[in-house]
């Protein structure tokens, strides 16, 4: 009996499936595997334009006023690196009130934010990037421009403008601002054709404007107020600004902007919904 024993011993060890020789498990007691980590839902995939003609980077800078009666209010969060006039100006981000009145009003918004920005006000950059209120768009990494001749800016090489993006992008992520659009805004929204052809490789959509809000170094904030509400049109896009320094008059323009859209009917969204509505009308 003893040798029976051995055999049937070494034959349950020289089989590969050792588990039979055991005695079976109750259902109960088999071993579970290692919990996984709790499943993410990925962020929805952002709309963009298609390439323009010859394959350029694409420019939108209104939805179709077919598409009803909305507008985009974007803000452009500015720090121009180095040398220059808006450099020596210190365009800041002096105080949080012009953020906290978009909340208090409840108006989603596009925040075209330089990397440099993000950078010097990583805390801020976060918060802005982690509401839901609002989406953080691309304004390049230095504020330099993109052509000669753009009020005064700094210029970018040729071989320099995607690294620029490139680099406010890894600025983003670096102070935990979430889900960065795949838009961008030229600084000072001077391009041209090279431009457009340089940052083909990053993917972005360039988002420019349709109403010029002049809030920049203006001290009226009902003149912005004026300048607005007689420019936009179903579709638009305003280019306004948020820092302080820059732009004083704008978060008094805004509580008068956003009461007077919504009278007139306007719905207030970000640019991500206006592109999409361009993008389903081809």
């Amino acid at each position: 009996m003893i040798t029976s024993v051995r055999r049937a011993a070494a034959v349950c060890a020289l089989t590969t499936a050792l588990a039979a020789c055991a005695a079976p498990h109750h259902p109960a007691q088999r071993p579970r595997p290692a919990p996984s980590a709790t499943p993410t839902t990925p962020a929805p995939r952002p709309p963009t334009l298609a390439p323009g003609p010859a394959g350029l980077t694409p420019v939108f800078e209104s939805a179709p006023r077919s598409a009803g009666k909305t507008v985009a209010l974007t803000f452009d969060a500015d720090m121009t690196a180095g040398q220059g006039p808006r450099a020596a100006a210190g365009e800041r981000f002096d105080h949080p009130r012009l953020i906290a009145a978009l909340r208090a009003l409840k108006v989603p918004s596009t925040v075209f934010m330089t990397g440099r920005w993000a950078e010097e006000y990583p805390d801020q950059a976060r918060s802005i990037g982690r509401d839901p209120l609002f989406e953080v768009a691309n304004h390049s990494y230095s504020h330099y421009a993109f052509t000669d001749d753009c009020y005064g800016l700094p210029t970018l090489g040729r071989d320099r403008m995607r690294a620029d993006v490139e680099r406010a992008y890894t600025a983003f992520r670096e102070v935990g601002v979430a889900h960065p659009m795949p838009y961008f805004r030229f600084p000072g929204g001077c391009y041209d054709r090279e431009a457009l052809k340089a940052l083909v490789p990053a993917g972005v959509t360039a988002v420019q404007w349709d109403v010029v809000g002049g809030d920049a170094f203006a001290t009226d904030a009902d003149a912005v107020a004026r300048q607005v509400l007689d420019g936009v049109r179903p579709g638009s896009v305003v280019v306004l600004h948020c820092t302080l320094s820059a732009a004083p008059a704008t978060e008094r323009a805004v509580r008068t902007i956003v009461p007077e859209l919504r009278r007139r009917g306007y719905r207030l969204v970000k640019v991500s919904d206006l592109i999409a509505a361009a993008a389903e009308r081809g």
